[in-house]
């Protein structure tokens, strides 16, 4: 057999290619590292802010409805200032409609837990109802606070 039949990489070449590994491969090895960790904390400040949620929350999101999940967890906070901000006449209004919109989110959390079970196409209907709950929760909550919606 001639020299190169067998293509480039002959035993002589793959031993050669071992020792330069053995020798290269610990320097580079934390270049590597550090990159993948880069990648890594990119791709998780990305979904973040991509929830709109703190990066260290983002282990509380996860899941086909991890959206609706983080909107109800801001929607929650949102409620809560709404009690704390209320004052006079209006506090004992904002307090029932906090205190029944809180019980909603409730069930539309748990919705959302038992839709991550279901059948795509029934999960994805599922999801679009608590989406219209949550936009309607949340026009509320913007009137309440004195913002116009559309």
């Amino acid at each position: 057999m001639k020299k190169g039949e067998f293509g480039t990489v002959t035993p002589g070449n793959a031993k050669k290619i071992v020792g330069i590994a053995k020798i290269v491969g610990p320097l580079l090895l934390p270049f590597a590292l550090r990159a993948v960790s880069t990648v890594r904390e990119s791709y998780d400040r990305s979904r973040a802010r991509k929830l709109g949620v703190p990066v260290d929350d983002l282990g509380k999101f996860t899941g086909h409805g991890a959206s609706l999940h983080a909107r109800i967890a801001g929607d929650s906070v949102a409620l809560r200032d709404l009690r704390e901000q209320s004052t006079g006449e209006e506090r004992g209004h904002a307090r029932t409609y906090a205190d029944q919109a809180e019980a909603r989110l409730a069930q539309l959390t748990s919705a959302v837990r038992a839709a991550e079970r279901m059948p795509s196409p029934r999960r994805r209907s599922a999801h679009r109802a608590v989406d219209q709950e949550l936009s309607r929760i949340e026009s509320e909550l913007l009137t309440r606070f004195g913002v116009p919606t559309g």
